[in-house]
């Protein structure tokens, strides 16, 4: 009994596993996947005491058609318009408030099988420095939740688009951490 037991577990584990290894592919809509394959020019410091001035931008965001079936062939009209993308902000350290989420339109095609370089995206704009957290550095040179005079945020981007054939997509998220000071 412990011996059927035993296989029947170790059945169920595989094929989890195996399920799981193509979930991105099977549960998105269309043909292809949008994904986010390189950040260029990342801040890991950003001092809101310095020179610059809002928006905070990251250099270069590559973007990237991928199909999900190449053996199947693939057209043009796999092509991504890109519609949108959106900014969210989680704390990595103990504090609980983030700036506010950001959605902006955006356009673009990303062919199939193709990359599209997005130049200077902001990923802090004046609406975030004007909102805690980030307003306490500024004003007070710390955050009052907190009391530290470093803000540790990851900051996530995802990207909104649809086929030329008319299916939505959106990228997978991808995250970079950045450390804020007064």
């Amino acid at each position: 009994m412990t011996n059927r037991r035993t296989v029947l577990l170790l059945l169920l584990a595989v094929a989890l596993v195996a399920s799981s290894c193509r979930s991105r592919t099977d549960t998105s809509e269309g043909s292809v996947i949008l994904s986010v394959s390189h950040f260029d020019g990342l801040p890991v410091h950003v001092s809101l005491s310095s020179t610059e001035t809002a928006p905070f931008q990251v250099g270069t965001i590559t973007l990237r058609n991928f199909p999900k079936n190449p053996a199947s062939g693939t057209s043009d009209l796999q092509g991504i318009e890109l519609r949108s993308y959106t900014i969210t902000y989680r704390r990595r350290d103990t504090g609980t408030r983030v700036p506010p989420a950001v959605t902006n339109g955006i356009f673009g095609l990303v062919t199939v099988s193709g990359t599209l370089d997005l130049l200077n995206l902001p990923f802090l704009t004046e609406n975030q420095l004007q909102s805690p957290p980030l307003s306490d550095l500024r004003n007070f040179g710390r955050d009052t939740e907190t009391g530290t005079t470093v803000v540790v945020l990851d900051v996530t981007y995802q990207f909104f688009g649809r086929t030329l054939s008319g299916d939505d997509i959106a990228s997978e998220p991808a995250s970079f951490t950045i450390d804020v000071t007064p």
